[in-house]
């Protein structure tokens, strides 16, 4: 799953679908492991949060792009980059998914909302996202992300 598009968080919800009040964050934390992350156009810089970072193979939480994008699946990586750079040209949503493969041979799945503005003004523009780690394992014998 890859996906760009204008920013419109004032967009209406579709008929039918759910409303903003019937999230369940109980639920989401049964089911993954979610942390937030912000992005710094003036610097290139990647701020994670501590299970994040740790889940990328990571020992600091600020890094780059491509630090970020080592462990993703090589064949996701090309479409990862063109969605951050086209996120940093305009102010956009996009998700994507992919799976980590880490040294260990561990590999989970990811998914990753996010939301890019300011870089059309004269600011030097941000992103702001999130990471969602499902609890499941995505090769059966190799480990993935455990309760915690």
């Amino acid at each position: 799953m890859f996906k760009i598009t204008k920013a419109a968080a004032s967009a209406p919800l579709m008929r039918g679908s759910l409303e903003l009040n019937d999230n369940n964050p109980d639920m989401l934390a049964q089911l993954s492991i979610s942390e937030s992350w912000v992005g710094d156009f003036s610097s290139g810089v990647i701020h994670l949060q501590e299970r994040s970072a740790r889940l990328h193979g990571l020992t600091v939480r600020e890094c780059g792009l491509l630090s970020l994008m080592r462990c993703y699946d090589p064949k996701d990586r090309g479409r990862i980059v063109q969605i951050f750079e086209q996120a940093a040209a305009r102010s956009s949503s996009f998700c994507f998914s992919t799976t980590i493969i880490l040294p260990n041979g561990y590999r989970q799945p990811m998914f990753c909302m996010g939301e890019s503005n300011g870089y059309e003004e004269e600011g030097n523009g941000s992103m702001i996202g999130m990471f969602i780690f499902p609890r499941i394992e995505a090769d059966a014998g190799k480990a993935a992300v455990r309760r915690q």
